[in-house]
C-alpha cells in the first residue's frame, strides 16, 4: 500500500546543471542536496522543500514534459508569479480547481510546472484567476 510520496524526477539535457540550479533553488527558493555516491556521475541536480523532493536527472535525446508536471503548493500564488516573470518566465494562470487557484510556468529547461495556492473563502475577486504578466 502506497503510504506517501518521496520525489518527483524531471529531466534536462547534459550540461543544464547549473541553471536548474539558479532555478530551484535561487528562484523558487528549494535547497539542493547531495546525490548518492553512487549516483553523482550520472549528472543532474536534486532539491528538497518541505516534505518532498525534486530530482533532475540527466537524460539523452531529452524533450521537455510539455503535459505531465508536479503541482507544487505556494503560500503567495501572484508573488512567485511576479518573481518568475521578473526573471524572464512565461506565466499562464489557468481554472481555478476546487480549493485552488494556480498557474503553469517552465523551469529553464522547458519543463511544465504547476503552482498552486489553497484558496481562501474570502478571496472570491481573486478565484478567477490572476494578474497577467
Amino acid at each position: 500500500m502506497i503510504t506517501g510520496l518521496d520525489h518527483v524526477q524531471l529531466a534536462a539535457p547534459e550540461g543544464g546543471e547549473e541553471a536548474l540550479r539558479a532555478f530551484y533553488g535561487d528562484l523558487l527558493g528549494l535547497t539542493e542536496i547531495a546525490k548518492p555516491a553512487e549516483l553523482r556521475g550520472r549528472g543532474g541536480a536534486w532539491f528538497q522543500g518541505p516534505g518532498f523532493q525534486l530530482h533532475v536527472g540527466v537524460e539523452r535525446d531529452f524533450r521537455p514534459a510539455l503535459k505531465a508536471h508536479p503541482g507544487l503548493v505556494v503560500a503567495d500564488l501572484d508573488a512567485l508569479a511576479a518573481r518568475l516573470a521578473a526573471a524572464g518566465h512565461e506565466i499562464r494562470y489557468d481554472t481555478p480547481v476546487p480549493g485552488f487557484r494556480r498557474f503553469f510556468s517552465a523551469d529553464p529547461v522547458g519543463n511544465r510546472l504547476e503552482f498552486l495556492e489553497k484558496d481562501a473563502p474570502d478571496r472570491n475577486s481573486r478565484t478567477q484567476g490572476g494578474p497577467t504578466y
